[in-house]
């Protein structure tokens, strides 16, 4: 494919910008994103203003290149033919099924790329495909609404439940809800659409419920979910002992549960833990319908501890991406704003595939092996965008739109190859030292300066 001098320049200086930009391409496509805004949308309309410049305007905040919808939209002035109350409206009436469309739309577009990438060397689970399940509660916003000025509590303006592919790094659906204070398990329903033969879902006990357990396995699904104390069980087998982890005692044993005239039989692990959790619990159960043949206890409970693979997201997600942001207070534009932040990171998982991919390939082992900053990945993103977007125009990153899946993938791992990996390289700080603190427990504060010069 023909990219002019001045792309190649971009391309060796700053890889992982262009990297990260011909993803956009590819996972925003504009006319893609309006008929499946068209396809979707059941109150909404489009009329002057785009679905697809909607998203445009709402990444750059996310990611960071513009501190506010208002910066956002002073800078693509000329792209939006509408005024700064329109937009503001059109934010506040999108539907949280076209939001958790997106999410959906560019972890399938991106999903080629990765394989291709070969990302997922280690399987979880061989022959089958693992997803995560876990809930986040956006935080709660600025008052500036008129029914909240008064108001003393935190007003929440929404939720969502995300399934996350940790294999691959995408997060693959999102259900989203306006009401803050909705029952997790009240959303379960869409996720249930969503199961696939040998799908293997991964989930904390809030999720324990009949329906969903009986659910997923309805559909040929299995699932790996903490039993909740809650889920009524018919009758249970001998628990017999199978070994142990690093964190404690493991058991097995059969339990029979009952869904109106349905029952089944599945396997109940029990990790009996050496240090109690945080909550005080000893012993956690995890009920299972894999066979022992598949997955033997052992690997249940490693299974189940990878689950923090989901809260890693959330964590990365709010700490390198703005995904809530505090001056939107209506519930609809909250939960849209966080799909663009999971489809921002889709991307950056492809961007890490890529990266991974080439350090796979260097001969020097401190190289192959270095840990990988996200700060710094999204830094460089944010100082050379500005940049690059006044030197390259978009005819030269249309191209990427329709880029096959193959020819995208060399390209990424060609553009990795120019990587200065030192300035990439994670802080990974020792083992933190406990240390009692019996000194001034009778004061509030202390001065520093005061503590210093008697030392």
């Amino acid at each position: 494919m023909a990219l002019s001098k001045v792309f190649e320049k971009f391309a060796k200086g700053s890889p992982i910008s262009v990297m990260t930009r011909a993803l956009m391409e590819r996972a925003l496509e504009p006319q893609a994103l309006d008929a499946l805004f068209r396809e979707r949308a059941e109150r909404q309309y489009e009329k002057r203003l785009l679905f697809s410049s909607l998203v445009e305007l709402m990444a750059l905040v996310v990611c960071g290149m513009h501190r506010s919808v208002r910066k956002a939209y002073q800078a693509m002035r000329e792209q939006l033919p509408v005024t700064l109350s329109a937009l503001y409206a059109k934010l506040d009436g999108v539907e949280v099924a076209t939001s958790g469309a997106l999410v959906a739309y560019s972890a399938e577009r991106l999903r080629p790329v990765v394989d291709e990438l070969g990302a997922a060397q280690t399987p979880w689970l061989r022959g089958h495909r693992i997803k995560v399940l876990d809930g986040n509660h956006l935080a709660a916003t600025e008052r500036r609404l008129r029914v909240l000025r008064d108001c003393a509590a935190g007003p929440l303006p929404g939720q969502s439940l995300v399934v996350l592919e940790p294999e691959t790094g995408l997060a693959t659906q999102m259900v989203g809800c306006e009401d803050g204070h909705a029952q997790e398990r009240s959303l379960l329903e869409p996720v249930l659409a969503g199961v696939r033969p040998k799908d293997v879902y991964i989930a904390d006990r809030n999720f324990c419920t009949l329906g969903f357990l009986f659910g997923v396995a309805a559909r040929d699904g299995f699932f790996v979910v903490r039993q909740h104390a809650n889920l009524p069980i018919v009758s249970q087998g001998k628990l017999r002992r199978r070994g142990r982890t690093d964190s404690g005692e493991l058991f097995e044993q059969t339990v029979t549960l009952r869904l109106g005239d349905v029952e089944r039989v599945v396997r109940r692990i029990v990790l009996r833990l050496d240090t109690p959790t945080r909550d005080g619990d000893t012993e956690m159960a995890i009920l299972i319908n894999l066979t022992a043949g598949v997955a033997d206890a052992k690997k249940v409970a490693d299974l189940y501890r990878r689950r923090w693979t989901v809260e890693s997201l959330f964590a990365r997600v709010e700490r390198n991406l703005r995904s809530e942001l505090a001056a939107l207070g209506y519930p609809a534009a909250a939960v849209f704003t966080f799909a663009v932040a999971l489809v921002a990171s889709n991307i950056f998982a492809v961007v890490h595939a890529a990266l991974a991919a080439a350090q796979r390939k260097q001969p020097d082992d401190n190289v192959a092996q270095m840990p990988l900053s996200d700060f710094a990945i999204v830094e460089e993103i944010r100082t050379v965008h500005r940049g690059m977007t006044m030197v390259l125009d978009d005819a030269q990153w249309r191209q990427f739109q329709t880029l096959p899946a193959p020819q995208l993938a060399k390209l990424l791992l060609r553009w990795a190859q120019h990587v200065d990996w030192v300035p990439l390289r994670k802080a990974v700080r020792g083992p933190k030292v406990t240390r009692k603190r019996t000194r001034y427990r009778d004061t509030p504060h202390v001065s520093t300066a005061r503590l210093l010069g008697r030392a």
